[in-house]
């Protein structure tokens, strides 16, 4: 099994202003964790070529593309509350989509098995025309789209499980019937989207699939969702590769969520996901770094998750004590609400 973790030095030069959560030293978290779980050098290394930036209007406005570079050139800017371009930002934006797309093609093309894109600034709140909470470009969209441009996989499934509703993901592929779009994410919280009736549209109906949980939700009701929802509509759909919107943000030290997943848990929801691509791709998983803002709960949430992916083992991990988890029944009442909706499109 071929498995390649895509980087590139260029993505640390985006810069957030002091005391913001998203900075360049997460990426040197995961990097750590990765050392001390002896896996940094085990695991495979690709550098992806730069990226035309035409690519990015295809899922992107102009509008949009040119406001990030103008701001750059005037030594930074803001786009919303939350986010900002600074003096490298474009050159870090060029470098991340580099890095989703190299990861996804070369899985496509059957040159790798599975791949993981270890980029800054995440990307999944990034609509075709906005830039938001703390995304500039949508990485992971733009590798799905250019995926079905270019190669022929014409049924590409997403999950998202950063603690964050991947609002921007899902408004690119809201009318797409090739794109099957989960999102597990913490109820009532940024940025307000991504309740259980927002179905999709058109020829994508049915086809957007949210799944709000409330506050407390730990690895027990989450691997519920994947069990009850997540893996039966996979089978339904048969995709011909899965993308992984992987937040961490739901670790239970993060401090932009409130759930109670430990590091440990990624791996084994990510283990679940690669079993069901088993059955319905020969495996191709390819996962896309986006939120989590504890540094130590984000490097080793990584580093459990690439131990999945990458099929090699772990030689340490620090112990984490299991938090008490929000009670069963509220999550099967949940799993009950988007069950009920999603029976009007899918036999599960």
């Amino acid at each position: 099994m071929q498995f390649a973790l895509v980087v590139h030095p260029d993505c640390r030069r985006h810069r957030n202003p002091p005391g913001h959560p998203e900075r360049p030293e997460r990426l040197t978290a995961i990097e750590q964790a990765l050392q001390h779980a002896d896996l940094w050098e085990r695991l495979p290394r690709e550098q992806p070529e730069p990226l035309d930036p035409e690519a990015l209007l295809a899922v992107h406005s102009r509008n949009l593309v040119e406001r990030i570079q103008t701001l750059d050139r005037a030594g930074g800017g803001q786009l919303g509350p939350d986010t900002y371009v600074s003096e490298g930002s474009w050159t870090a934006v060029l470098a991340a989509a580099s890095t989703a797309v190299h990861a996804a093609e070369a899985v496509a093309s059957g040159r790798l098995h599975r791949a993981f894109a270890l980029l800054r600034p995440p990307g999944h709140h990034a609509t075709p025309t906005r830039a938001m909470g703390f995304c500039l470009v949508n990485h992971l969209a733009l590798a799905a789209r250019l995926l079905m441009d270019r190669h022929p996989v014409n049924r590409v499934m997403i999950v998202d499980w950063d603690v964050h509703h991947g609002n921007g993901t899902q408004e690119i592929f809201y009318r797409d019937g090739r794109v099957l779009f989960l999102s597990l994410h913490q109820e009532f919280w940024y940025p307000g989207t991504g309740q259980v009736e927002e179905v999709g549209a058109g020829e994508g109906e049915g086809f957007t699939v949210n799944v709000p949980l409330p506050p407390g939700t730990g690895e027990g009701g989450y691997r519920t969702v994947f069990e009850e929802i997540v893996l039966p509509l996979g089978d339904a759909f048969r995709p011909q590769m899965v993308l992984i919107s992987a937040g961490f943000d739901a670790h239970q030290a993060d401090p932009l969520g409130r759930m109670v997943l430990v590091s440990a848990s990624f791996g084994r929801l990510c283990g679940m996901l690669v079993e069901g691509a088993q059955r319905w791709c020969e495996g191709r998983v390819v996962g896309v770094l986006e939120g989590g803002y504890d540094p130590q709960g984000l490097g080793w949430s990584v580093a459990h998750t690439l131990s999945v992916l990458a099929g090699e083992a772990l030689e340490s991990a620090p112990a984490e004590s299991l938090p008490r988890e929000c009670p069963y029944a509220t999550i099967q009442a949940r799993i009950r609400e988007v069950r009920g909706v999603l029976r009007h499109y899918w036999a599960i």
